[in-house]
């Protein structure tokens, strides 16, 4: 498995064999927004950074997942729309949102690594 690189809203990405980049919540997002009960996933098109792309609701609040780099999502966890609870389970594997074939895959590089984001949360914990 590749290195995850985050962004200050509190998403992951792993760039996958082929190039492309896997995209989910992590943990603490997690955490914070409780139990997930929808996931609306995006649809299977071009998306400009910072674009919403998709919409998780909790018991607690509604919560927008953004672009992270511009890119093409190719793929969804279509398991979500049946069982959104993955993301409580296992935000880092079965929970993930989308993939998406990275415009400029250089942009990842810009992303917060696992010590930055590491700094992030202890400073908003």
């Amino acid at each position: 498995m590749s290195e995850l690189r985050f962004t200050v809203e509190h998403e992951w990405l792993r760039v996958e064999a082929d190039g492309s980049v896997t995209v989910g919540i992590t943990p603490f997002a997690q955490n914070a927004l409780g139990d997930v009960v929808f996931v609306q996933l995006p649809d299977l098109a071009t998306y400009a950074k910072d674009a919403e792309v998709s919409v998780l609701e909790s018991v607690k609040a509604a919560s927008s997942i953004t672009m992270p780099i511009d890119g093409e999502v190719v793929e969804v966890n279509s398991a979500l729309d049946g069982e959104p609870e993955l993301v409580n389970e296992d935000a880092l594997g079965a929970g993930w949102f989308f993939r998406f074939v990275p415009a400029d895959a250089s942009q990842i590089d810009a992303l917060l690594d696992q010590q930055a984001y590491d700094n992030l949360i202890s400073a908003e914990g």
